[in-house]
């Protein structure tokens, strides 16, 4: 059944203001380009504001300050938070509750929360628990002695290796890898004796782990990866790290082990962090970014080695002018053995 909503009630539910109509009743969400009289749409970049002049949508999503050129508009502080949060009422049904199906496989000793679903093929070990209306897709595999909180997702082939604990509303994309072995060897002679790794990984509340995604679990203690922490496709995280509050963590980045994250770091694509070092609250390393050693809070760094972002741009500036620099320099460096030369003679 299609869910409709008035631009007045849209607004109560973003804590936002309607100009124009409120009134008239959208079905779902579309571009500024292609939305249609039923659809509502969002205006979050000021530079495509005269697009707002042309839409054929119902009712559009802004911030204050801006031309409303006669159209319906819900204005709120944060449109492109607004556009998140309608996506959600208008398309993300809640999942049904469907209990076990046949052929998942659920152990001894494990408790299962009301209105949860664990889809066949699924496996679940023995001395599990599992929080209210949590979902397990098909082929995901949960080891003895895990907890997961209620309202998570563990989509198809995710793993939750043993004793680690997930908490509430995260939510784990196919394939992601939860307390696999940390890398942890002994120089043995010319071998290496592998360490065993018996420690965990913790994921606190709201935390949402991407596609192939691993996280290691720690030699003696715990991995952690605090509150509303978000991790993209094909992260790595090192045994014994410790990840802040709120950080976005882009695909590709690798975290060697025993680092620390602060709250809300940012650290883009393909970012690589050396072991042992702790990176402050606030910080966001730009893509490719090598951290080498620790970086001081509330500051941007780029390059590798990592530095403050305008340093980097300065020196890339500088970087495609070596080749003439250099040509020059040697020009110079050869007057100057001839006027040595000259001055030697007289």
């Amino acid at each position: 059944m299609q869910i409709t909503r008035t631009l007045q009630e849209l607004a109560d539910y973003l804590g936002g203001v309607v100009h124009g109509d409120g009134a008239v009743r959208v079905s779902g969400l579309a571009p500024l380009d292609n939305a249609g009289p039923d659809k509502v749409t969002f205006l979050a970049n000021p530079k495509y504001a005269a697009k707002v002049a042309e839409t054929g949508a119902g009712g559009v999503l802004m911030a204050p300050g801006n031309e409303r050129y006669g159209r319906n508009v819900i204005e709120l502080a944060n449109p492109y938070l607004g556009f998140a949060k309608l996506l959600t009422l208008f398309y993300t049904a809640p999942h049904p509750a469907l209990g076990v199906l046949e052929g998942a496989t659920v152990g001894s000793g494990t408790t299962l929360g009301e209105g949860i679903s664990i889809y066949p093929g699924a496996v679940v070990g023995n001395n599990v628990g599992i929080g209210d209306r949590t979902v397990i897709h098909p082929g995901a595999v949960i080891y003895d002695g895990v907890t997961i909180g209620s309202d998570c997702v563990i989509h198809a082939n995710a793993v939750v290796r043993e004793r680690c604990r997930i908490g509430n509303r995260c939510k784990l994309q196919p394939g992601a890898v939860i307390g696999s072995d940390g890398f942890g060897y002994a120089p043995d002679g010319s071998s290496y004796y592998p360490i065993p790794q018996i420690g965990i990984v913790v994921l606190e509340d709201d935390v949402e782990i991407g596609a192939n995604t691993t996280i290691d679990r720690a030699a003696l203690e715990v991995t952690l990866i605090k509150r509303g922490t978000k991790l993209d496709n094909l992260v790595q995280v090192a045994h014994n790290c410790r990840i802040g509050e709120d950080c976005m963590i882009v695909s590709q980045v690798g975290i060697a082990g025993s680092s620390t994250i602060g709250n809300h770091v940012t650290l883009a694509g393909q970012v690589g962090v050396v072991g042992h070092v702790s990176i402050g609250d606030n910080v966001i390393v730009g893509a490719q970014g090598g951290v080498p050693g620790s970086l001081a809070g509330n500051a941007y760094y780029s390059g590798s080695p990592a530095m403050p972002h305008k340093e980097w741009l300065r020196t890339m500036g500088t970087l495609p002018k070596l080749p003439e620099m250099r040509k020059k320099l040697a020009e110079l460096e050869k007057k100057i053995v001839g006027l040595e030369a000259r001055l030697a003679k007289e």
